[in-house]
């Protein structure tokens, strides 16, 4: 749960599955992140890292939601080395507002592998 000091949304799809209003398969778990499969997959392993703390997007960050955002690249590499994409290579995506493809505005990191993956 968030602490006190710590923003959360009521109308935010993640805040309801971090507060546990919907069901999810966590794949990770930790007092600032938390990690899940996408229901909508682009990718044989597609991941993703959340923080517990409702930030929008990228362009929404305040101080110091710089060591969150590390902390989700940390995750991510821990999540690549377990389901065995981590040699091979994997994608790591984070879509800043509408034209940038953000459907959820919570920001999330997307962990994608599992198949070679197309260039932008």
């Amino acid at each position: 749960m968030p602490e006190e000091n710590e923003q959360i949304s009521e109308d935010c799809v993640f805040c309801k599955i971090l507060n546990g209003e919907i069901e999810s398969n966590l794949v990770y778990s930790d007092e600032e992140i938390v990690a899940f499969n996408d229901i909508n997959p682009k990718a044989p392993i597609h991941i993703l890292i959340v923080p517990r703390k409702h930030i929008e997007s990228v362009a929404e960050m305040e101080r110091g939601d710089e060591f969150i955002v590390g902390n989700m690249i940390k995750v991510a590499k821990i999540l690549a080395e377990e389901n065995r994409i981590g040699e091979k290579g994997y994608k790591l995506l984070i879509n800043v507002g509408e034209e940038g493809g953000q459907v959820v505005p919570h920001l999330h990191l997307h962990l994608l592998g599992g198949k070679k993956l197309r260039e932008f």
